[in-house]
């Protein structure tokens, strides 16, 4: 089991190819985990990546996009472990809130970027219009 175990999920009224070309983007896992060195280990299209993360903390991350209703459920991963020493149960919490927050600060921009053409309620691609007789 990871020292830190991070889940942030976010639901994104976007079209799953759009949101997940732009997750795509090597800047997404950089603002998520700032201060870790993060490498793509595996590329799954539209269901996200899945990536090895070195520095300070050690283990894996994961960006699963999943269809959800008109959009996509974001669920951003981190698990990892102190690289040196081993840190007390108080500095894993301090860690784990530490990360949640700013993960969640880093995905909210993804979202909205990902939502600017759409007001709320109306639906992720515009239905066709009936023909009037």
């Amino acid at each position: 089991m990871p020292q830190v175990d991070v889940l942030q999920e976010m639901f994104v009224a976007a079209p799953p190819r759009r949101v997940a070309d732009r997750l795509a983007d090597p800047a997404v896992p950089a603002a998520l985990w700032p201060d870790l060195t993060v490498t793509v280990t595996e590329r799954r299209g539209d269901e996200g990546r899945r990536y090895a993360v070195d520095g300070a903390w050690r283990g894996t991350a994961e960006l699963w996009l999943e269809p959800c209703a008109d959009g996509v459920l974001v669920h951003a991963y981190l698990r990892v472990d102190r690289a040196a020493g081993v840190p007390s149960a108080a500095a894993c919490g301090r860690e784990w809130r530490r990360r949640d927050a700013a993960m969640r600060r880093a995905l909210w921009p993804y979202k909205d970027e990902l939502e600017a053409d759409r007001s709320p309620g109306d639906p992720v691609a515009p239905r066709p219009r009936a023909h009037a007789e």
